[in-house]
């Protein structure tokens, strides 16, 4: 390693497009988490929906931009350019946000929940993979963690703005959708005319068929790995909005539910960037563990919460656990995937994962009918405790992997 390789750990070290990319989510996540802070107690409270409708809308908007993303993700590499499908899927997301503040029944809101992750999912592996093509190896995590932090300082700049409407409004839904129209379309201007994209390096070869069994088999097993055990993790890992029906559940009232959010973000934006600079210097897996960790205390916490104390816990370290394994997730596939895969390689990661959060949901939302948020956090522990089983059974390979 070269003394320029070697990591600095300073913020001005890395590179300006991840920090202009940092603020590109921090503004659309501001514009989403505002409404999201708000829309299952609104599908719950105002058009009477159940919880496992809940937990359905959830997981189809999560699963389809999960699926959309492996063919965006493939389709930047058989392009060789990841911008102009970022601010397709920016755009997207920008003019469908109007949608919410217009709909009058779960229908429509399903729909708008949908075009809205089709273009979260047309932006995520693109940009994802952008990043690694302007971060140095060596900087990597600290990279996504700061990308995921800042991401993570919209999720609950959101809330906060839900929350002061909310009491601003009266309670009125329709006004704070409409306002969290306004930082979706900051967004888009910004990805649109401030991020540059780095020349294709000559050197990489062409990919005609990113998605051919010869060219996935080429990422690696390793990658695959990855994969595995992220996949299996993500059943752990239903939807937050099962966190904002349990702090309903111990009574926190409506116009503070969005607060969850809140705390939940801001320490997830304070450990995602400190989790990935530890990820640099002493390995990914090793984190992670302690991620996983996090999630068991936190499923505990809240099976178990009999108030708004309890609840906050659980809320603290699921916060907590998201910013020890998120962003070092992306970390280990840039790791393993050869550059002129990148797209496909973080496609075909979040198509599994969004399979599997879609599961997830669809089971925590009938857990939570049938057995209560009891049963449903319990059965979330049990599933990680899983993972982590999986985990330690490959940490070996994983570490020599990415130290590779």
């Amino acid at each position: 390693m070269t003394a320029a390789d070697k990591p600095a750990y300073r913020l001005r070290d890395i590179p300006v497009g991840v920090w202009t990319l940092g603020f590109v989510s921090l503004l659309m996540d501001a514009s989403s988490e505002t409404i999201h802070a708000l829309l299952p107690i609104y599908l719950v409270t105002v058009l009477g929906t159940s919880a496992l409708t809940v937990g359905i809308i959830e997981g189809i908007a999560e699963a389809t931009a999960s699926i959309t993303k492996i063919f965006s993700g493939a389709l930047s590499d058989w392009l060789g350019r990841r911008k102009f499908l970022a601010v397709l899927g920016y755009g997207l997301a920008a003019f469908t946000k109007p949608v919410f503040p217009l709909a009058s029944t779960v229908g429509w809101l399903v729909a708008a929940r949908f075009i809205d992750r089709v273009g979260k999912g047309i932006r995520g592996a693109p940009r994802d993979a952008l990043i690694a093509d302007i971060t140095p190896p060596a900087l990597r995590g600290a990279g996504y963690g700061l990308r995921q932090s800042l991401d993570t300082v919209g999720a609950f700049m959101g809330p906060l703005l839900a929350i002061a409407l909310m009491w601003f409004t009266a309670n009125n839904y329709t006004a704070v959708f409409w306002v969290a129209v306004i930082p979706a379309f900051l967004s888009l201007g910004l990805i649109m005319f401030a991020v540059k994209e780095p020349e294709r390096p000559a050197k990489l070869r062409t990919v005609r068929a990113p998605l051919s069994l010869h060219e996935l088999a080429g990422l690696g097993d390793v990658y695959w790995l990855i994969v595995a055990f992220a996949t299996v993790f993500t059943l752990a890992r239903f939807s937050e909005a099962f966190l904002l029906l349990r702090a309903q559940s111990v009574g926190l009232p409506v116009a503070l539910i969005p607060a969850v959010m809140v705390v939940m973000n801001v320490v997830y934006a304070l450990a995602a960037y400190p989790a990935g600079i530890l990820s640099d210097k002493i390995g990914r897996v090793s984190i992670l563990v302690i991620g996983i960790f996090f999630l068991i205390a936190a499923d505990l916490a809240l099976g178990f919460a009999g108030g708004i104390a309890g609840v906050t816990a659980g809320v603290v370290l699921w916060g907590l656990h998201m910013g020890f394994t998120q962003g070092l997730l992306a970390a280990l596939v840039a790791d393993q995937a050869p550059p002129e895969l990148r797209g496909t390689a973080f496609g075909m990661f979040n198509l599994l994962g969004g399979f599997a959060l879609l599961a997830a949901s669809i089971i925590a939302g009938a857990l939570w009918d049938v057995a209560g948020p009891q049963g449903t956090f319990l059965a979330g522990a049990a599933f990680t405790a899983l993972a982590l089983l999986a985990l330690l059974a490959v940490r070996h390979r994983l570490a020599r992997g990415s130290s590779a």
